[in-house]
């Protein structure tokens, strides 16, 4: 009698322990964003519209990437694609490279060439991806209105840079999806799809 009352014991500590590193781990983890609600301070029209879902975009990836475990990191689905770390990292070149065509440089000491293959370390792929993020808004807000309608070569023609916006965002959209078909190939569920139901 007395070993099954030590066992459950055991198993009860356990259990409260699981329950503890659980609860602290939850605190940890980036919440949910409302812009749509909230606002878009220092931003209004179009370039708000953006904002709006770069900071969406920004909230599912840092969320996907604190619920992915480091080990985990380095996983592809085959030998010819990126890696969890390269997907999330070129993301995050590409939030560097990208807004250099609306008039923000990428900032000194960021080589975007080398940034996806740069480390496979968790905190410092959520880092650079959160980096990343805040430059992207900064060059949202820097951004005039009126250069939205100026035009650049594009892949053989002209684009607005109020067009190049609308690509950098979906472009950016394309590896969330990816990164979202990557964590639930290894069991990982998207945070944001347990999160309760906005209110209108």
């Amino acid at each position: 009698m007395l070993r099954i009352l030590s066992a459950l014991c055991s198993v009860v500590g356990l259990v409260v322990l699981s329950l503890v590193v659980l609860t602290t781990s939850a605190v940890r983890m980036s919440a949910q964003v409302y812009p749509y609600r909230d606002g878009t301070p220092g931003v209004t029209g179009y370039r708000s519209e953006v904002m709006a879902e770069v900071m969406i975009q920004e909230s599912e990836f840092v969320r996907l990437a604190e619920a992915i475990p480091a080990e985990r990191y380095t996983w592809r689905p085959s030998p010819d694609v990126r890696t969890i770390a390269e997907v999330f990292l070129h993301a995050s070149a590409a939030n560097y490279n990208l807004y250099k065509l609306v008039g923000t440089p990428t900032p000194a000491g960021v080589d975007t060439k080398t940034l996806e293959q740069s480390t496979t370390d968790k905190a410092k792929v959520i880092a650079t991806l959160k980096a990343s993020y805040a430059h992207a808004k900064g060059a949202i807000r820097a951004m005039p209105d009126a250069d939205l309608e100026k035009t650049l070569p594009w892949n053989g023609g002209k684009i607005t840079e109020r067009g190049v916006l609308l690509y950098i965002v979906q472009h950016i959209g394309q590896h969330l999806g990816q990164q979202i078909a990557y964590a639930r190939s290894i069991g990982v569920v998207p945070p944001w799809t347990l999160d309760p139901p906005r209110k209108n």
